[in-house]
């Protein structure tokens, strides 16, 4: 399969500027193709921890110079700006991502898709256009890129211990199978060069095996989370169909307590508002039987306004008239 060749345009007010968030992205843009051009824009020395992951992944960095009220028109002038020079004069990038959710850079979407690229935009649910989300080619709520984050190494000197995290290994490479939507398998050489775009260390000897295929054989008997099998001498790898993801039931004594963790993680990651669908997506994804009328509530709304008079959330409406969820 051709691989794809990414520009990456980050607006770190928008993405919250925090070393994990922003790892998150590259490893969504990664499993997608190769990250040749990344430029972040309104970098301050308040942003300073994320000097290493800005360098190791070879960015260019556009500075915040506060000078009036049209300091924000500014850089997104630049933006577009930038990646209009790039859509022309680099024709190996064929891809464009985009962490904003203003519509603003809506007609810039659609100029890249004019001229053939595709474009995936990221962005916090509280400030997403719909009208920049329609736009796109695809769209990520950063949420769900933050909430299904895999670990990450922090050790600047990769060592056999880290390398050799087998439970962190087989997370990352569930991760990268499951966004595979198009194909129920894919080829092994095909997921291992889209793991060492997101490991570049990585090594299938620091885990005990002298091929990559020996391992994936040896984690999918030991974790059953993939399932491997040989094809006219081609190694096919898929997720199994027999793990079963078991979950307790949200009734009436625990929900309060579920909710509270979900909203607790969203702060962790540095989320102040998000739209209420992304609550309801996250919490039907632990409990695949969630219903509101299970736990005595008619809509979804019903149950933030009552967490709402519990104080464990404000509830919010922005500019269109949409409600919002802010954490406490």
């Amino acid at each position: 399969m051709a691989t794809s060749k990414f520009a990456i345009f980050v607006d770190l007010e928008n993405c919250g500027a925090k070393v994990e968030t922003l790892n998150n992205i590259l490893e969504k843009v990664k499993i997608r193709g190769d990250i040749l051009l990344g430029k972040v824009y309104g970098y301050t020395d308040g942003f300073s921890a994320l000097k290493e992951v800005l360098l190791s992944n070879t960015f260019n960095v556009v500075p915040s110079l506060r000078y009036g009220i049209s300091q924000k028109n500014n850089a997104d002038i630049q933006l577009v700006l930038d990646a209009m020079e790039v859509a022309y004069t680099n024709t190996l990038i064929d891809s464009f991502c985009i962490v904003s959710g203003d519509s603003d850079y809506t007609p810039l979407v659609g100029k890249l898709k004019s001229m053939g690229k595709y474009v995936l935009g990221i962005s916090r649910s509280e400030v997403a256009s719909k009208i920049f989300i329609n736009a796109c080619n695809e769209f990520q709520f950063l949420e769900t890129v933050a909430t299904r984050r895999a670990p990450v190494v922090k050790s600047r000197k990769p060592n056999v211990e880290e390398n050799g995290d087998e439970a962190s290994l087989v997370k990352l490479l569930e991760s990268i199978l499951d966004e595979q939507a198009d194909e129920d398998e894919m080829f092994a050489s095909e997921l291992k060069g889209i793991l060492l775009r997101l490991r570049p260390d990585f090594d299938e000897k620091s885990y005990g095996c002298n091929t990559f295929s020996k391992l994936l054989t040896k984690l999918s008997g030991k974790y059953g989370v993939i399932k491997v099998r040989n094809e006219n001498n081609n190694v096919m790898v898929s997720l199994s169909g027999d793990t079963v993801k078991t979950a307790s039931l949200l009734d009436s004594a625990n929900w309060v307590s579920v909710f509270e963790d979900q909203l607790k993680r969203y702060k962790d990651d540095g989320f102040e508002r998000i739209n209420p669908s992304i609550l309801k997506a996250d919490i039907t994804s632990q409990y695949p039987d969630f219903s509101e009328k299970g736990i005595g509530f008619k809509r979804f709304s019903d149950i933030l306004k009552d967490l709402e008079r519990r104080d464990v959330l404000k509830l919010e409406m922005d500019d269109q008239k949409n409600m919002l969820v802010k954490m406490l």
